[in-house]
């Protein structure tokens, strides 16, 4: 893997736990604002509707799911709170420290389908050390589309293959090594509950790994 000089990561199934960080007490409700996720987005990716923070889709996709629990009534302050919920997200025990230890020989940012401000409160939140925040704002689409991936590597002056995507979906690392960029699978086989998540890539990948720790090892020079 000699040449790569930067990591760029997706981030929520990835680094965080969004499923249990949402609702703890009240999964289900979780899984159906989460659900409206990609189909809000795929109306952006279509052109259907203009491109927007991924806090404003959260908050359109709210009032589905408060539609659908027949919680309608709740009132705007509390709408507001509940949609910064993406805000505060945990992250996976690994990460912290995997990230740490990665920066030592690499420069390493966020690319995600998250608004700067949400990557900014989850890594104060969280202690990840980022040289940069890029992704979909930045791009001014979401992931998969080239863009995104292009961007990040534009921001850093990198060619495709000096930048490691990493990632705990297959979909995900198929588009950035369509782009060039070397990719690496990281296992989180519980983010959509248990044994519901990824194990194993569907694609071949550069790293195949169980956490960001063994990922670092592996990348180590020494």
């Amino acid at each position: 893997m000699d040449g790569i000089k930067a990591l760029i990561f997706d981030v929520f199934g990835t680094l965080v736990d969004w499923r249990t960080s949402i609702a703890k007490d009240w999964l289900a409700f979780a899984d159906a604002w989460r659900g409206q996720y990609q189909p809000a987005m795929d109306e952006v990716r279509a052109g259907r509707l203009p491109f927007s923070k991924l806090d404003s889709l959260h908050r359109r996709n709210l009032d589905v799911v408060l539609a659908q629990y027949d919680l309608g009534r709740i009132d705007e302050s509390t709408c507001r709170h509940l949609n910064l919920a993406w805000h505060r997200l945990d992250a996976w025990p690994d990460v912290a420290p995997g990230l740490r230890q990665l920066s030592a020989n690499f420069r390493l940012a966020p690319c995600s389908n998250g608004n700067i401000s949400l990557m900014v409160d989850l890594a104060r939140r969280n202690g990840f050390c980022w040289d940069a925040i890029l992704g979909a704002e930045l791009a001014r689409d979401y992931k998969p589309k080239p863009a995104v991936y292009l961007s990040a590597l534009d921001a850093f002056d990198l060619l495709p293959e000096e930048a490691l995507m990493v990632a705990a979906h297959s979909w995900d690392l198929v588009a950035a090594a369509a782009l060039g960029l070397r990719t690496a699978f990281v296992a989180r086989p519980d983010e959509f509950g248990p044994g519901l998540g990824e194990a194993a890539p569907s694609t071949a990948v550069d790293f195949c790994v169980a956490s960001l720790p063994e990922l670092a090892n592996a990348m180590s020079p020494g």
